[in-house]
């Protein structure tokens, strides 16, 4: 006994001091004599300190030193109300509102007689089966809670207000839901964040999930949702051996029914600069849906080298949709006015035309980009919807073109905003990120995503259920349009899709409430 209980104390002296003090020399060597950092050369071992508050930094200020409004690129307040809805489908908040209404900001002009429920023109059918979570009870260190089932209304647009994409092709794209998700390639996320998606999306209804300029994958169908499936300059999916447009594949992907419009990808809000994904993402499975080499890191081009001007897109637009015979539409950043005025004039000219026209705002986000191009490039989406929707009216093409906007258009005001200064449908991504499990780590380019969601690599992906996130999809994109039918109720109209620039108000700094948006800038 007296042999064993020896033992076992050297053992826990070995743990507890000669193992930890042996590193301790070791660190201490190894850092007294590397050359790269002057705190650890001078300082070894306490240096080290410095470096792991460094790391970790990120996360104290997430959780205990940011303010609830502060947080960038996504405030906690915005992650919340992403997340209440998504889980417990719930937007009530109580006592008063956190906004700083001294600031300037867009607002809502409600009406003094709003409309009743039974005015607005909402299809409250088939209703969708779906799970949310109830919160039994509540302390500082637990939380019990269950989900439940519950069929719940879709809250889809009437039918006299629903969105057509493409009347005049062969197969128009039917909208009855406002809000869709903006393009998030496979590859930027894993097969389980798409497939999340893809179901989630798809049992809601009456809203659509754009590709994202990595092409179709299996993965985007697994939910028979309505998809839009986008083209950037590499032409993933659609291309030759040798990277050209092949049209033979074009042709095969428009032959499948769930894919309702093509969309060619200019820009995006904070990438500019063209798609960018690391080798330890290009898996075998990626790159065959691309048309690439496995393992290797792929750039695609920062433009289209089919053209190079707006009567050449313009061309090749009508080129895909007589290969497809389904609507066409482009994707596009608003930067300098002429380029979006004379692309409206060379519409009104021709007579050619995209479908639609996807406007990303420069806060929009993305898997990978540079630091100079996401933070100064391209106009935020409140300056950009007016330019759009005006120089399409003043060219007279407005009518035949529908807006599609994006850049952190989450919640329901954000979206009626959106609406109102000329858009006619809104499109989302990270919010779609946050509800199937993101918690903003940023670190979307790594492939080391810690909760599964934007990496291909299997073991974090294990992290995210598929199930329980698809179903926080479900709810969260339902729950953003019963909101908008708050809104369109309280402006006195009976669907969101009649919100005009009249219903919005705008208060500068000096506390001047204009009419709208454009007489700021007059």
């Amino acid at each position: 006994m007296a042999d064993i209980a020896s033992v076992i104390l050297l053992a826990i002296v070995l743990v507890i001091l000669i193992i930890p003090g042996a590193l301790m020399i070791l660190w201490f060597w190894k850092d007294r004599n590397q050359k790269r950092h002057a705190v650890l050369r001078n300082y070894p071992l306490i240096g080290r300190v410095r470096y792991f508050l460094e790391n970790i930094g990120p996360e104290l200020r997430q959780y205990l030193f940011t303010e609830d409004d502060t947080g960038k690129p996504f405030s906690r307040k915005d992650y919340l109300h992403i997340v209440m809805p998504a889980k417990y489908k719930k937007r009530l908040e109580g006592f008063g509102s956190k906004r700083d209404f001294d600031q300037p900001g867009y607002y809502i002009k409600n009406t003094m007689f709003p409309k009743l429920k039974e005015e607005l023109s909402i299809d409250h059918e088939p209703k969708v089966d779906t799970k949310i979570y109830h919160i039994d009870k509540e302390n500082l260190f637990a939380r019990k809670e269950h989900r439940q089932a519950q069929k719940v209304s879709p809250y889809l647009l009437g039918k006299e207000h629903e969105i057509v994409i493409g009347p005049e092709t062969e197969n128009p794209f039917h909208v009855r839901g406002l809000i869709g998700m903006a393009g998030m390639s496979y590859g930027a996320l894993g097969e389980r964040a798409i497939t999340a998606l893809s179901i989630g999306l798809g049992r809601a209804g009456g809203t659509w999930m754009n590709t994202g300029e990595g092409g179709l994958s299996s993965y985007h169908l697994k939910g028979n949702v309505d998809l839009v499936l986008q083209i950037g300059p590499g032409l993933y999916g659609v291309r030759t051996p040798d990277g050209e447009m092949s049209w033979e594949q074009l042709k095969k992907k428009a032959t499948i029914d769930q894919i309702k419009a093509f969309e060619l990808k200019l820009a995006q809000g904070a990438k500019t600069r063209g798609g960018h994904l690391e080798a330890e993402k290009v898996t075998e499975e990626i790159a065959r849906d691309r048309g690439i080499v496995p393992y290797q890191s792929n750039d695609s081009p920062n433009r289209f080298q089919q053209f190079s001007d707006v009567h050449g897109l313009l061309d090749f637009v009508e080129q895909i949709r007589e290969v497809t015979e389904k609507p066409v539409g482009i994707k596009i950043v608003v930067g300098q006015e002429k380029d979006v005025y004379q692309l409206a004039e060379a519409m009104k000219e021709t007579g050619k035309k995209p479908d639609f026209i996807s406007v990303d705002g420069g806060e929009g986000g993305t898997g990978a980009t540079f630091q100079e191009l996401t933070d100064s490039v391209g106009l935020p989406i409140k300056s950009a919807i007016p330019i759009l929707h005006n120089a399409l009216v003043q060219a007279g093409v407005r009518e035949r073109v529908k807006i599609i906007a994006s850049g952190k258009l989450f919640t329901p005001d954000r979206i009626a905003f959106a609406l109102a200064l000329g858009a006619d449908l809104v499109q989302v991504a990270r919010a779609f990120m946050i509800t199937t499990g993101c918690i903003m780590a940023q670190v979307c380019h790594t492939n080391h995503c810690p909760v599964g969601v934007a990496t291909t690599d299997p073991k974090l992906q294990r992290g995210l259920d598929i199930e329980e996130k698809s179903y926080r999809v479900t709810n969260y994109v339902i729950s953003i349009r019963e909101g908008l039918y708050n809104i369109a109720a309280a402006a006195g109209i009976e669907s969101p899709t009649q919100l005009r620039e009249k219903h919005v108000a705008y208060k500068d700094l000096y506390d001047v409430v204009y009419e709208n948006h454009l007489m700021t800038n007059k």
